[in-house]
């Protein structure tokens, strides 16, 4: 995958122009600082005394130009974290010297006045920020009650630190910390160098329909280390504008001469066929849950994917209750009506519909449950309702 990423260096008078060019609009700052050293063989004091030497003062304005960044631009955390990573690059670039390119990131992110953390396990940099939050699937320690979760195990190919617990680095950590929160709320613009059109056909009784859909490659990119986070979380991941752009009208003037259950019908179906089925493990080697616009932009999608999907489109376009239901092996969804379809699912004194959102065995209609599913348990892991969410 492409990612379009452009950086520019000028010095004068030991001074860098950084320009970087990973959202619509170009991050810019200037950095004159002391270039940093860290020593062959990293130890803890090795580390802190790196960190003792530095000239806090010459980073000053590199951080006052990250956070006003974010502020202006309202970026969530995780997408500031893309920020700094790109800007990390452009300092010390990652395959040059993958140590020092963490240990920047670790100072951007703590400077910006999170809680984050190094440590060691051998020769591996290990990268931890303070976050309360539901997540899955990479590594966490917990220090005094509060949780920190690695920011870097994709880097070592999520190599099992139980094994070979890291060693803690004692660092200063700021006096009002910032919970790091993976809730992506806002989609900012990305630059436009790494627009891509795709194309798609799903047909629905005798009529087939086109899609384009307007997608982002480094969009894209930005999610490709994003964990496992609460259905709740990743559900309401919203699209960019320019893919909401390119598909919800196109819905909405396809749905507007039908009736609401017919019109949920429709985006079941468009979302249980327009896309082709792999299961995680064989796509990506392992679990990994999709936002709506990654799910889009993906070759291959899994039963959370479309769920989440699902969910989005539902309730960009009717708004109704809905409820996640956790199988074993399965997700799927059931959607409440003024009047439920088929055997309803009663949840909360509220009668809801299923609507599998994806492939199974049967040609199944609203209302109806894979029969695989019908005698096993399900837990509801995300309710939605209007009234509070909208």
């Amino acid at each position: 995958m492409a990612v379009f990423l452009v950086a520019v260096f000028t010095t004068v008078n030991a001074q860098r122009h950084i320009v970087v060019n990973f959202y619509k609009d170009p991050f810019e700052a200037d950095l004159n600082a002391d270039k940093i050293e860290l020593p062959q063989q990293l130890t803890p004091a090795g580390l802190q005394k790196v960190y003792q030497q530095l000239n806090k003062a010459q980073y000053q304005p590199l951080i006052g130009a990250l956070l006003s960044y974010k502020a202006t631009h309202q970026l969530n955390d995780w997408l500031y974290y893309q920020l700094i990573r790109h800007t990390a690059q452009q300092i010390a670039p990652k395959q040059d010297n993958y140590p020092l390119y963490t240990f920047y990131k670790w100072l951007m992110l703590s400077k910006s006045g999170y809680d984050a953390r190094l440590a060691l396990s051998h020769q591996k940099i290990i990268f931890y920020v303070y976050n309360n939050e539901e997540i899955k699937d990479i590594p966490y320690f917990m220090v005094d009650g509060k949780q920190f979760v690695c920011l870097n195990i994709h880097d070592y190919a999520y190599a099992n630190l139980n094994t070979d617990p890291p060693v803690p680095v004692l660092l200063p950590v700021p006096e009002k910390v910032i919970p790091f929160s993976y809730k992506v709320t806002l989609m900012p613009d990305f630059t436009p160098a790494g627009d891509v059109e795709k194309s798609m056909t799903f047909r629905y009784g005798q009529q087939t329909y086109h899609f384009k859909i307007r997608l982002n490659t480094n969009q894209q990119a930005a999610f490709n280390n994003y964990p496992g986070v609460s259905f709740e979380t990743y559900f309401n991941i919203p699209l960019s504008r320019e893919t909401y752009s390119s598909l919800i009208p196109t819905l909405k003037s396809v749905l507007k001469g039908m009736d609401e259950k017919k019109g949920v019908d429709y985006l079941m179906r468009f979302t249980r066929y327009a896309f082709l089925y792999e299961d995680d493990q064989e796509n990506y080697g392992r679990e990994r849950r999709l936002s709506p616009g990654e799910t889009l932009a993906a070759t291959y999608s899994d039963c959370d994917d479309r769920a989440a999907l699902f969910f989005y489109l539902v309730k960009e376009l009717y708004n109704l209750p809905m409820i996640a239901m956790l199988y074993p092996t399965h997700i799927t969804m059931a959607v409440s009506f003024n009047q439920p379809v088929g055997e309803a699912v009663n949840y909360n004194g509220k009668a809801y519909t299923v609507c599998e959102p994806t492939p199974q065995a049967e040609d199944l209609h609203i209302g109806q449950l894979s029969a695989k599913l019908k005698n096993q348990p399900y837990q509801v892991v995300y309710a939605y309702e209007p009234s509070v969410h909208k």
